[in-house]
């Protein structure tokens, strides 16, 4: 309820903040239309009167952005420092133009009202010249200066340095996932990636969390805070755990969604504890999105310990939820994970069976039969007057079973 005055707070004030800004541009641009209708040549004097208050604005803004480059804060003793600096070429230009502008005009000051009335005698013929034009001409420059100078100013001040937290976070999340991966953290790193991704507006944060799962869950000690958290340090800690994969799948069975999550978090730090059967169900019939996305992120690191008819129960019912309408919803974060366990499937989990040689083509189709189809299909087979039948199901099953057996026939 106090989230939803918040955002109607918010709201309210964002739409009287254009509001504001709707009624003075409004107000110049009816001036400017008006005193054109007054005009004999009333379309040159209106097209000239809009080329001077778009440059007029244009000139302000630029001024306004000058004033409202943010500083970057120098990292203190309990700061940490980044691997990378910031480039504050443009503060340091915006600061020194500031200062020259302020003096430039103080010391101008006494002559402004001269300045204006040249300025109002040079723009006068675009407006229809007479003498009602040069103090017009004057006026649109000035309102409209002060205008697109105010508005250059807060722009910067509000936008900008929300838009450069929003990057520097987004890089130092690449970073420490390419640090995850290089330590072999693959499912740590795939999770920073899609963090920073979100951080960049790049992937919709489909996977938020239920208000109910923070009270299932134990507080998070670190950062990030909140259900993120506590995944995070059940990951960190899953290799030191005492527990065993039947434990985790009884924890997973146990019906809360908070224990799910935790058993998933165990799943992602260990695979030697994940249960694939506990995964699929978490990505077919999923709590929540957030239970979802995790299990897709523990089916990532059960890529690499699959063999060929579990990895395709798993491509089956990722690629399921990722045409069924209710499933993942395209652009998030989970179909981000989906996209690569389906291509990381497609390159590991089938290999094309390779021609044999001539010569001991028959010898190593015989062994691969035995042994796909078990020595009761083998001795029919090779009984003359047996009746032939179809390839059991078993025999085409794993192509990458047969070539591996092949291999170490021959």
């Amino acid at each position: 309820m106090a989230r939803a005055r918040r955002l109607g707070g918010r709201s309210a004030v964002r739409t009287a903040q254009w509001g504001a800004a709707g009624v003075l541009a409004g107000t110049g641009l009816i001036g400017l239309l008006l005193f054109a209708l007054g005009r004999e040549q009333t379309w040159q004097t209106l097209g000239g009167g809009l080329v001077v208050t778009g440059a007029s604005a244009v000139l302000g803004g630029a001024l306004g952005f000058l004033f409202g480059v943010p500083r970057v804060r120098g990292g203190g003793a309990d700061q940490p420092q980044g691997s990378y600096a910031p480039n504050t070429n443009l503060e340091q230009v915006s600061d020194w133009l500031t200062k020259v502008l302020l003096g430039v005009g103080l010391t101008q000051l006494g002559s402004l009202g001269e300045r204006l009335h040249e300025l109002g005698s040079a723009l006068a013929p675009v407006l229809g010249g007479g003498a009602a034009a040069e103090p017009f001409a004057a006026a649109l420059v000035l309102y409209f200066l002060v205008l697109g100078f105010l508005a250059g100013w807060l722009v910067t001040r509000l936008a900008l340095p929300q838009v450069l937290n929003d990057a520097d976070r987004a890089l130092d999340l690449f970073l420490a996932g390419q640090d995850r991966d290089r330590h072999g953290d693959k499912v740590g790193a795939d999770d920073l990636r899609v963090r920073a991704m979100q951080q960049l507006g790049l992937l919709g944060g489909s996977a938020e969390h239920p208000a109910a799962l923070a009270g299932q869950l134990p507080p998070a000690s670190g950062s990030p805070a909140g259900p993120e958290g506590v995944v995070a340090e059940v990951r960190s800690t899953a290799r030191r755990s005492a527990l065993t994969a039947d434990q985790v799948r009884d924890l997973f069975t146990d019906g809360s969604e908070g224990r799910r999550i935790q058993a998933l978090a165990l799943m992602q730090g260990d695979p030697a504890l994940a249960d694939l059967t506990s995964v699929l169900d978490a990505i077919e019939h999923p709590r929540s999105g957030f239970e979802q996305y995790h299990a897709l992120l523990a089916a990532r690191g059960l890529l690499s310990r699959l063999p060929a008819a579990e990895a395709q129960r798993l491509r089956d019912a990722v690629a399921a939820q990722l045409v069924d309408p209710r499933g993942i919803p395209y652009g998030s974060d989970r179909s981000w994970l989906a996209e690569k366990i389906l291509s990381r499937l497609q390159m590991t989990a089938f290999v094309p069976t390779q021609p044999a040689a001539a010569g001991s083509a028959q010898s190593v189709g015989s062994a691969q039969s035995v042994k796909s189809t078990g020595p009761t299909a083998a001795a029919a087979a090779a009984s003359p007057d047996s009746p032939a039948s179809p390839a059991s199901p078993a025999s085409s099953a794993s192509p990458a079973a047969s070539v591996s057996d092949a291999a170490g026939e021959s």
